[in-house]
């Protein structure tokens, strides 16, 4: 703890001026003037205010690769790391939370198909850094602009179970006539496999004859994304 030395000067912890030469740094030259772990130590004097938070900065961003998968890790995997309790997980949580409402503020309602690259960011905040496949669908209007999506199923680490016949049911129930599919490989690799590929197929096949269009079916992992349309798989 701080307090003053023998001539009444102030002794405070070592930590307290890189506090503010890092707040200092961030309002005057942005957020680009820090590197991952030094903005990851921002954060983190809300959360532990009378520590010193770069060790446990550069812990988490050693056990997760990176900011992005620091901020969208589970909370066990967060909680793996020594030095991080309950003020640090829901901070954190607080923060993916945020930043997913606020991707999700640029594709709702509008046409998305003109704001593809806004679907692909949202949808990679939402589910890349995911432990567990999730299968999401994004339903949308007769103008292509989004009315909602919803995550379907969520599985193992390498399977989620589809069933055809309840995509295309929820897509009568909310009357739309396109969908968007989305899941993620928890592996990293986006790279489609043969029964992605076979169940996407067949969701077509169901959807089809009942005015559905499927738009697309989105990969999303770690290491990027892919679109089984761009690879004209379907």
């Amino acid at each position: 703890m701080g307090g003053f030395d023998d001539d009444g000067k102030t002794n405070l912890p070592h930590y307290h001026g890189h506090r503010d030469r890092l707040r200092a740094r961030f309002r005057e030259q942005g957020p680009a003037s820090l590197v991952d772990y030094e903005l990851l130590e921002l954060l983190l004097f809300r959360s532990i205010p009378r520590q010193d938070t770069k060790p446990i900065a550069k812990a988490l961003i050693a056990a997760c690769g990176s900011f992005a998968e620091v901020i969208g890790a589970s909370e066990a995997r967060l909680r793996a790391v020594p030095g991080v309790g309950d003020a640090v997980v829901t901070d954190l949580k607080l923060v993916h939370a945020a930043a997913q409402r606020m991707i999700r503020g640029e594709v709702i309602g509008r046409t998305v198909l003109g704001t593809w690259s806004s679907v692909i960011d949202y949808c990679r905040a939402a589910m890349a850094f995911e432990e567990k496949e999730q299968f999401r669908i994004l339903f949308l209007d007769k103008k292509n602009a989004l009315i909602i999506d919803e995550v379907q199923q969520v599985g193992t680490v390498d399977h989620t179970p589809v069933y055809p016949r309840e995509v295309v049911k929820r897509a009568l129930e909310l009357s739309a006539t396109a969908i968007i599919l989305v899941h993620n490989h928890p592996s990293g690799d986006p790279t489609p496999s043969r029964a992605d590929i076979q169940m996407t197929r067949q969701i077509i096949d169901v959807a089809r004859p009942l005015g559905i269009a499927v738009h697309d079916h989105i990969i999303v992992g770690r290491d990027g994304h892919a679109s089984l349309k761009g690879l004209q798989l379907i």
